[in-house]
């Protein structure tokens, strides 16, 4: 599995989520607006298949590259799942883009970290796949 910013818990309250409320691309409130749009409630939101870093079991999960933005409100969700996932026996790659932002990765042209994130996560996969035959890597 290949994490990118990720939302790991619907009910979370981090201390990333409250420095990166306001200016950094994602707010604290359009995410709040993405929750009440698809989740009902505060049960659905600490459901574990909304909420994955809930889930009382994470052992028989595939390997994981999780990414995360250092100035992204989520940064300490997608962190804590990867310290999860690895305490379960999960082999985890985690990897923080320092000084980038949620939504940094479709800027490969322009953004070198986000050049850098697109061939990690390709090295990644043929890690884990390998390559097509008649592919050149």
């Amino acid at each position: 599995q290949v994490l990118v910013y990720p939302v790991t818990d619907q009910a979370a309250d981090t201390d990333s989520l409250r420095r990166f409320a306001q200016g950094y691309s994602l707010t604290r409130e359009l995410l709040r607006w993405y929750q009440r749009n698809y989740l009902r409630d505060e049960r659905d939101r600490a459901d574990w298949r909304a909420s994955p870093l809930r889930a009382k079991d994470h052992s028989r999960l595939p390997p994981a590259y999780v990414i995360t933005a250092g100035f992204d409100p989520l940064l300490d969700e997608g962190r804590a799942y990867a310290e999860r996932l690895e305490q379960a026996g999960v082999v985890v790659t985690y990897e923080c883009f320092e000084g980038q932002i949620h939504g940094f990765l479709p800027m490969g042209g322009a953004i070198a970290a986000a050049h850098h994130a697109h061939y990690r996560i390709g090295q990644m996969l043929r890690m884990r796949f390998g390559t097509l035959p008649g592919v050149r890597p």
